[in-house]
């Protein structure tokens, strides 16, 4: 099975430096994965990708060396099967709140005996090679997103979870939930340290953890911090930053 280069760089202990597409194009998502993202992530939770742009979307970055993952709308075995049948190598799961959560998502992210994952690999198979059936249990990736007060209470319980091999805060609904302004990088205090503890106990469990950013520097603070996947920006916000910045130079001409 082709390899899934997110294990291949957690195994030499490296970052992951990953992507996001909200554009619902094959073109752009194409684009994105010719820039050398270690992964980019596909978001059908937010935003207006549906199904069929998903699959053209997988399709354009797997002319590339970048992993293609999927953030699904919700714990939901439907959506997440099909989106690995179509060719996602990891998928983010939002509002893990349970241990309960956090099995069932292992189970519909893995064929049996260890999950209940239905067999169907259409397009998978073909990008993953003939022994996708036999490999794909070891190769797919699953995370659970951490990002509210109830997943901070159940936070040793969810990363005890056999076949859980990463968690993902979204600082924005993190914050939400513990009573501060929803914001990516300059988080409030009480939640800076939410995010600190969350890394921590992902790593006593030997779990990684990822992180969504808005900025470089804080990237590179939480990789110190010892986060292994962490996002930055998007394909949408970084369209209208590179327009931003244009226009901002061409003030003097209008």
């Amino acid at each position: 099975m082709k390899e899934n280069r997110l294990r291949t760089l957690w195994a030499a202990d490296k970052p992951v430096v990953n992507g996001w597409l909200a554009i619902p194009n094959g073109f752009s998502a194409e684009v994105m994965a010719h820039q050398g993202w270690d992964s980019l992530t596909i978001d059908m939770q937010h935003g207006v990708i549906d199904y069929a742009a998903m699959v053209g979307m997988l399709q354009a970055i797997g002319n590339t060396p970048t992993v293609p993952v999927v953030r699904v709308p919700w714990l939901e075995p439907g959506i997440i099967m099909k989106s690995l049948d179509a060719g996602a190598y990891g998928v983010i799961c939002p509002m893990v709140n349970t241990r309960d959560d956090a099995a069932r998502l292992v189970a519909y992210t893995h064929y049996a005996p260890r999950g209940t994952r239905s067999f169907g690999p259409v397009r998978a198979g073909l990008i993953g090679g003939p022994d996708y059936a036999q490999k794909a249990n070891d190769t797919i990736v699953a995370f659970a997103m951490i990002e509210t007060a109830q997943a901070l209470d159940n936070l040793d319980a969810i990363l005890s979870v056999e076949g859980l091999d990463a968690i993902y805060i979204g600082p924005s609904d993190l914050s939400l939930a513990l009573g501060c302004k929803p914001v990516f990088d300059d988080v409030d205090p009480k939640v800076a340290e939410a995010i600190k503890h969350i890394c921590e106990r992902a790593k006593a469990h030997g779990v990684k953890a990822g992180v969504h950013n808005g900025r470089a520097d804080v990237a590179l603070a939480r990789v110190a911090m010892g986060f292994r996947f962490v996002t930055l920006g998007s394909d949408a916000r970084m369209l209208a930053a590179g327009s931003q910045e244009v226009l901002g130079a061409m003030a003097g001409a209008r």
